[in-house]
């Protein structure tokens, strides 16, 4: 079954929402962001979410230590990297920890994407590229792009309730991975988290 990412959660509310429809996991932004939350916010929400969901915490060249902390408070459960992490970083972060690792890649050619796989990270995720921009476009990208993978990888970029069926059918991902595609007026919408997972589970 293609699994489910909602990111950027910031709220109680989203929280009480993403309990309800149980998405796979969701996403705690640390890096500067509209969606930013602090450690002690995203302790406190991480200590309302469901056990069955698992919390992943999403930066952009964070120091590796940080990310540990919030690992060993128990605030995330799995680290994606956003940003210009390259194989030293990742494996200096696996010596700190046995927690999955995604790494982002914004995509431009399909060069790119197998030149990612060879990391050390344990998934991909695949959004779309925006200069100047590490990633939160909310825009899609040429998934022919894409080439066969051994790792799994997450599909990222302008998913909404629109397109999300077609893309996970054209795309065969591990997971998808939604943030602004489940938004009314910049906050999360529970309507549309609903509709997202019911779409995705009766494709699945």
């Amino acid at each position: 079954m293609t699994q489910i990412k909602i990111c950027g959660l910031t709220r109680i509310e989203d929280i009480d929402a993403v309990n309800r429809w149980l998405p796979n996991y969701i996403g705690f932004v640390f890096a500067k962001s509209r969606r930013q939350v602090t450690p002690n916010m995203a302790h406190y929400l991480k200590g309302r979410l469901d056990l069955r969901i698992k919390a992943v915490g999403v930066f952009i060249n964070e120091p590796i230590l940080s990310i540990v902390k919030l690992i060993e408070d128990g605030i995330i459960d799995i680290v994606q990297l956003h940003g210009d992490e390259n194989e030293d970083y990742i494996k200096k972060l696996k010596q700190k920890t046995t927690c999955p690792i995604i790494k982002a890649v914004r995509v431009q050619t399909t060069e790119q994407i197998l030149q990612a796989e060879q990391l050390s990270c344990d998934m991909l995720l695949l959004d779309s590229y925006k200069e100047g921009q590490y990633g939160g476009s909310g825009k899609n990208f040429d998934c022919s792009l894409i080439p066969h993978l051994q790792k799994p990888f997450l599909l990222a970029g302008g998913l909404k309730i629109e397109n999300i069926e077609q893309m996970a059918l054209k795309c065969k991902p591990f997971g998808v991975d939604i943030s602004s595609g489940v938004e009314t007026d910049g906050k999360k919408d529970e309507n549309k988290i609903r509709q997202i997972i019911e779409t995705i589970s009766n494709i699945s």
